[in-house]
């Protein structure tokens, strides 16, 4: 089997005298996506942030291919080819695709102005790839719908080689339709080897877009499953109980560990 693209190690992380995330451990491998899953305080945003940079770690170690890695910030990160796709997707409301894609990484010309033309062209071919039904390229993105500027923010991590994605709720206050639609980019990238790391709390959404979950409670690791082989109730119980079904890789924060 190949490494694991990100393997994170007793990932630990406290504030004041509260440990956050209590020694968790979990693994993504290429083409997967891993949902991590909870309640509003299990620690699955504050894992992930560690992941992303966006919060140092107390301790623990992350290793990205086999290799020991050190984030310390955002850009560490995307140094190891991650990018993290927020619930607020973090666009610019008043510009178009193409200006959101390349926002503060403009592509400039031969003459040293900002290249338009080429920004445009270079998205219509991600967005080609990722979602042929994008027309929308003029639009602020402000008047696009929810899945569209989904489109947006997934074609400006892949455009810049992201290999690992950590998304927070990415079909959050979005109608059938428009899930579907974040559900077909993910099945995209997954064909091309990228790897996903899907922070959620609604079951139905994990047992839909991932392949295995990993459910938090109290900041530690109740279990890993695969989502086909356990029901909504079991997962159900992990995240309220922290009670594994016989088929879970227990971890430190199950019940019968407890």
């Amino acid at each position: 089997m190949t490494a694991p693209l990100v393997e994170m190690r007793d990932m630990v992380k406290s504030f004041g005298g509260i440990k956050a995330v209590d020694h968790v451990s979990i693994d993504l491998y290429p083409g997967e996506v891993v949902g991590v899953l909870g309640h509003n305080g299990a620690g699955k945003s504050v894992l992930m942030k560690m992941l992303s940079g966006a919060l140092p770690r107390d301790g623990g170690e992350i290793y990205i291919n086999g290799e020991k890695a050190e984030i310390d910030n955002p850009r560490d990160a995307r140094n190891y080819k991650i990018e993290t796709i927020y619930q607020y997707l973090a666009l610019a409301d008043n510009l178009d695709a193409a200006s959101n894609l390349f926002l503060g990484r403009e592509l400039i010309s031969q003459t040293g102005f900002v290249d338009d033309a080429l920004m445009e062209a270079e998205t219509r071919k991600i967005l080609a790839r990722l979602n042929p039904n994008f027309r929308r390229f003029h639009t602020p993105v402000s008047g696009l719908s929810g899945g569209q500027r989904q489109s947006v923010a997934i074609a400006r991590a892949v455009y810049f080689n992201a290999k690992i994605l950590i998304m927070d709720e990415p079909t959050a206050a979005l109608g059938v339709q428009e899930t579907q639609m974040v559900a077909e980019l993910i099945e995209q990238l997954k064909s091309e080897g990228i790897g996903i790391l899907l922070i959620d709390h609604d079951i139905h959404q994990v047992k839909m877009l991932c392949d295995r979950a990993n459910v938090m409670k109290n900041g530690q690791l109740v279990g890993t499953v695969k989502v086909d082989e356990v029901s909504e109730d079991d997962m159900l119980g992990m995240i309220i109980a922290g009670k594994c079904p016989p088929n879970a890789i227990p971890g430190p924060g199950a019940l019968q560990n407890a």
